[in-house]
């Protein structure tokens, strides 16, 4: 139903990202699933409308479109490990926004990983969250997003 839920949308799951350095993309512990963070790569790169500052640079409109193709990025990281058809509840998802230094809609940036949720898991799909601005994130991106999601 997810992935059904996914096409609907207009969306597409992409392949996992591979990680950009020495670690896994997710380990789970009993029921728990903690992700890594994801940049909002397309097709393993980072395209420049998603690199920069939020406030500067960066609309917020795109920060929220580079948000959710974060959260999609967790999405396939998920699929892959265990299938989108076991996700029990999105726990937490804690979002980094590469921030001009007025900039102080971190949330608002956030909300296009949360409505992506929201819309493919329903109630499952809400969840606590954290929004942190930062001065510079991996590659220059823009958004960064990680997840501890709950499976059955």
């Amino acid at each position: 139903m997810p992935l059904t839920r996914l096409a609907e949308m207009g969306l597409a799951l992409p392949a996992p990202p591979e990680p950009l350095g020495i670690y896994v993309p997710v380990v789970r512990t009993g029921n728990l699933l903690f992700l890594c963070g994801q940049l909002p790569l397309v097709a393993g790169k980072l395209p420049s409308e998603y690199t920069g500052k939020v406030g500067a640079s960066v609309s917020l409109e795109r920060a929220q479109l580079a948000a959710r193709q974060a959260a999609l990025n967790c999405l396939s990281i998920v699929h892959d490990a265990v299938g989108l058809g076991r996700v029990k509840q999105i726990v937490r998802v804690t979002g980094y926004v590469s921030s001009a230094s007025t900039f102080t809609d971190q949330p608002v940036a956030l909300n296009g990983a949360s409505e992506l949720l929201a819309g493919v898991f329903g109630e499952a799909g809400k969840h606590a969250r954290v929004a942190v601005g930062v001065a510079v994130l991996p590659k220059d991106a823009c958004i960064e997003v990680d997840m501890i999601i709950e499976v059955e």
